[in-house]
């Protein structure tokens, strides 16, 4: 089920109303899901309906992203704001605590829940903030160079591309080891959210400042990445293990960036071994 919720959040000039976009199914313990930067909550669709057999499954555009409008202004799209957004989100929703699972930015958004305890456990695809600043320089270039891409190729454009393995590749390889099995629909649909997006710019530049150096104790934490990754490359998942000694950390062969779509069943199995 498709829905949208308004709710309060603290402002230091009064509440201001935020919205968030969200689509709920399944049953079993809470799931949120919380998608990557310049991308929308479909791209968890490979693998809801596997993890709806076990979990209340909650995914969630994040604030500027898909169907979710920009934050309001004076609320910064950065960490303690979009948490805060996330946590108010939980309350509206009478969700006490739920597990959380997080690519790239949602990754990094799900460890800060998990430091606030604001969540029951924590899996972490490919999260933001174990880079070098080499690394996330390189990353921001990519993502803005994707931005770009998005914003100047005319729809009819993307959608003749989209058609052919070969053109799904050119539109989403940086993101998809396996581009190929994208479906032309989701490819159309994620090069619009990207373009589209009202909270990239705010989102990246809050972003510029974040480094995660922070242990995570008291709650399971799995951090998984895949060994194809272009973006964040691999061997941050071993500055992760690092920071957070206790966290699972999981290999996924063959997978990219946004590992959901090249393997859905292992990323399911992830989740789901992750929020036991």
């Amino acid at each position: 089920m498709s829905a949208t919720v308004s709710f309060k959040v603290p402002y230091a000039h009064g509440p201001r109303t935020v919205t968030l976009s969200y689509a709920r199914v399944g049953t079993g313990e809470p799931l949120l899901l919380l998608h990557g930067i310049g991308h929308h909550r479909q791209a968890w669709d490979p693998v809801v309906d596997i993890l709806a057999t076990e979990r209340d499954v909650i995914a969630v555009d994040l604030p500027g992203f898909g169907a979710s409008p920009a934050l309001p202004e004076g609320l910064a799209h950065d960490l303690p704001t979009v948490n805060a957004a996330l946590g108010a989100l939980c309350e509206e929703l009478e969700v006490e605590r739920p597990h959380v699972a997080g690519n790239s930015l949602g990754g990094l958004l799900a460890l800060e829940l998990g430091r606030e305890k604001l969540v029951r456990s924590v899996t972490a695809l490919s999260p933001a903030g174990f880079w070098t600043p080499a690394e996330r320089r390189y990353a921001f270039g990519v993502l803005l160079a994707m931005r770009q891409f998005s914003l100047r190729l005319p729809l009819p454009v993307v959608e003749r591309l989209s058609r052919s393995a070969a053109g799904r590749t050119v539109l989403t390889s940086t993101i998809y080891a396996r581009p190929a099995r994208r479906s032309p629909e989701a490819v159309v649909a994620e090069t619009l959210a990207l373009a589209n997006a009202a909270g990239f710019s705010e989102t990246l530049r809050a972003g510029s400042g974040v480094q995660w150096t922070d242990d995570i104790p008291g709650i399971p934490v799995t951090v998984a990445w895949g060994s194809k990754d272009r973006l964040l490359v691999r061997r941050q998942g071993v500055r992760a293990k690092q920071i957070i000694p206790r966290a699972r950390l999981v290999r996924l062969p063959g997978c990219g960036h946004v590992p959901m779509n090249d393997d859905p069943a292992l990323v399911a199995r992830v989740i789901l071994d992750g929020s036991r």
